[in-house]
């Protein structure tokens, strides 16, 4: 509970609905506000201001500095860095819901122990979504870097034909996007591996975020992107 910002909607006799109407948001955000979600940036300010009150003394922990946000669990330099075993092990503990949101993501299907773990957990009725760029796309080689895009356009073909069991079971669906990816994300229920796309680095150089929950700001942040790209993506047929 965000008591600060409790006391200072009281003081200026603003409700939540009140809130929401200002900012036009819903109120259950408002109310998520005042359950402890930090809100974002522009949200902060406009708070801060219908208020008459410093954003650093409704929020306290931004005078705070840390080294990472407490829900990064780790963060490595490069894809390439990040054990195999940690992905056996993340793919592996889901129990609801499985995402895979990259360019080809044909290393881990090439991989027979990750495809084998997200065959047992399709046929186990684990809602899995793969979204993939779409290799018919035009302009693929804006985002296709030192690859080239005939290159990724052959690594795409081959990672939907690895994954393209996997649809056999009814929790699982393959849909092709087009949009510009900025990050790899993939999900286990509430943990992310995030790969930084960088400008001119191959995937495998990018540097990968391990987000061990789902309930902080910059998990939200991510599942937000991959929702979105998913919700205008092409079912695969």
């Amino acid at each position: 509970m965000n008591e600060n910002l409790c006391h200072a909607l009281l003081h200026a006799q603003l409700s939540e609905e009140d809130v929401a109407a200002c900012l036009q948001v819903d109120p259950k955000t408002v109310r998520r506000w005042l359950d402890g979600r930090m809100p974002y940036l522009r949200h902060r300010w406009a708070l801060a201001a219908l208020v008459g009150e410093d954003e650093v003394d409704l929020w306290p922990q931004l005078r705070a500095t840390r080294t990472r946000p407490a829900e990064v669990q780790a963060i490595y330099p490069h894809r390439d860095d990040v054990p195999r075993e940690l992905w056996l092990r993340f793919f592996g503990s889901a129990d609801r819901e499985i995402g895979i949101l990259a360019h080809s993501g044909l290393f881990l299907a090439q991989d027979p122990e990750t495809l084998r773990t997200l065959t047992v957990k399709a046929r186990a009725g684990i809602t899995m979504r793969i979204c993939l760029a779409d290799p018919d796309a035009a302009g693929l080689e804006a985002f296709a870097g030192k690859e080239g895009g005939d290159k990724l356009r052959a690594h795409i073909r081959s990672a939907l034909s690895l994954y393209a069991p996997l649809r056999e079971n009814d929790p699982v669906e393959i849909r092709l996007y087009r949009a510009v990816l900025y990050q790899s994300i993939y999900r286990a229920d509430g943990q992310l591996l995030v790969s930084q796309h960088a400008h001119g680095i191959p995937a495998a150089r990018s540097p990968v975020l391990h987000i061990a929950t789902a309930d902080g700001d910059l998990a939200a942040a991510y599942i937000e992107t991959f929702d979105h790209v998913w919700a205008h993506a092409a079912r695969m047929t």
